[in-house]
């Protein structure tokens, strides 16, 4: 049988049943519409709350980790190196928290194919003198340039200008700590190294990350800065932050350059494992809501089907009789599946689109994420084309059973009842 025809009859027996057809694709439509807005709004909203931790946390970090050393001279003495020693209240070595050879390995790093970049780092703890009172913090020590490279860091740098950082003795404060310490731009606020130096820095800027606890504690400078603030030489350094082309190598490359340079070695996976969880269960939801909105409509066309062959089973019994076969018959009652699928699932993708670009307009302000205006939609093709072919398949099983259905009427016994 000519397909052009099993479209006309297809097209004639929809028309027929408009109504019942047009409820069937807005069926459909509805449920794309859903189902894409609702992945652009989850995705979009789990690319920012991965922001906040990805976006400043290093795939891999080196350091130095005070701990007690673990070959104790009871051990190594000949006497008792067999015995069983049960030694107590073990000290931390006075093992140096600076890197040896940061530069060698710096450069080192810089040349592996598999790192994206590199940025040097050193953590001071600090008291912030304010008048008679002292506030606990921390100054970060970075290079400017490539912090904001690899980390973003002028996204969250809220008032001020990041790039004024490369000046000495200037900091950019945390939102939080400028509030306590009531610190304006272009003050100049004092600072205690724990080694008991007292520097006097310069507020240029305030960085909020959107995470409190950071804000209150944490501050920036420029390496040089805190190395002057420390008293410590210019090779001076206690953390290298590497950046990955594919963050997902960050355990392997993290044990296997942890073994090579003889440092300890953080990935971004074993750091932040809970938070990588709850960004795979909130996705795991929106999929499983959106898929289930289009099993639901999926059923709504097999009803509609179904009542319209109960309708039309004397126009299937003409069919028959007339020569059209079983699989002719199911092929008109599938096509008709897939044009309301095919038709409701464009219609569904465009509004699906515009329902993001509204959800992207509405206002979202927070003192929390300052950077943020709108609400976040992800515009990823990939649930257009998941949301298009899913339409297909859901319509068109919706479309099989009834059509088998119709192609098993038996015509005589259909005319006969007539």
């Amino acid at each position: 049988m000519k397909w052009s025809l099993i479209f006309e009859i297809a097209r004639a027996l929809m028309l027929a049943r408009l109504k019942q057809t047009l409820v069937a694709a807005t069926g459909v439509m509805f449920s794309i519409t859903m189902f894409v807005a609702l992945l652009g709004f989850m995705n979009g909203l789990n690319s920012l709350l991965d922001g906040l931790i990805l976006n400043r946390t290093p795939h891999i970090r080196f350091y130095n980790e005070i701990k007690p050393n673990p070959s104790q001279p009871i051990d190594r003495s000949e006497e008792f190196h067999q015995s069983l020693n049960i030694i107590r209240s073990i000290k931390p070595s006075t093992s140096r928290l600076a890197i040896y050879n940061s530069q060698a390995i710096i450069e080192n790093l810089e040349d592996d194919p598999r790192i994206l970049g590199v940025s040097p780092k050193i953590a001071a703890q600090v008291f912030f003198n304010v008048g008679t009172i002292d506030l606990t913090g921390i100054v970060n020590g970075i290079d400017v340039e490539k912090e904001a490279e690899l980390f973003a860091f002028k996204d969250y740098v809220t008032t001020g200008n990041y790039s004024d950082l490369q000046q000495n003795n200037t900091i950019i404060l945390g939102k939080g700590a400028a509030d306590r310490m009531m610190a304006d731009i272009g003050d100049i606020i004092q600072a205690t190294t724990s080694q008991g130096n007292r520097v006097q820095l310069k507020v240029v800027g305030y960085y909020q990350s959107g995470l409190a606890d950071f804000d209150n504690s944490n501050s920036y400078a420029s390496i040089s800065s805190v190395q002057k603030m420390l008293g410590e030489s210019p090779s001076y350094i206690t953390d290298i932050q590497v950046k990955l082309h594919d963050f997902n190598q960050a355990p392997t490359l993290a044990k296997e350059l942890g073994e090579i340079y003889q440092i300890d070695a953080d990935d971004i996976q074993t750091v932040n494992a809970q938070f990588e969880t709850g960004t795979n269960i909130r996705t795991l939801i929106s999929y499983a809501v959106g898929i289930t909105l289009l099993v639901v409509s999926g059923f709504g066309i097999y009803n509609i089907l179904n009542m319209m062959i109960y309708e039309k089973l004397d126009t299937i019994a003409i069919l028959k009789a007339t020569g059209f076969s079983g699989t002719d018959v199911n092929r008109i009652f599938i096509t008709i599946a897939l044009i309301i699928g095919i038709v409701g699932g464009c219609l569904g993708l465009i509004f699906g689109f515009l329902a993001g670009l509204g959800i992207d307009q509405i206002p979202f302000e927070t003192e929390a994420l300052p950077t943020v205006k709108t609400f976040p939609v992800d515009y990823n093709p990939k649930y257009y084309l998941i949301g298009g072919i899913f339409s297909l398949i859901t319509t068109y099983f919706a479309g099989y059973f009834p059509a088998r259905k119709a192609s098993g009427v038996d015509p005589v016994e259909i005319i006969r009842g007539k």
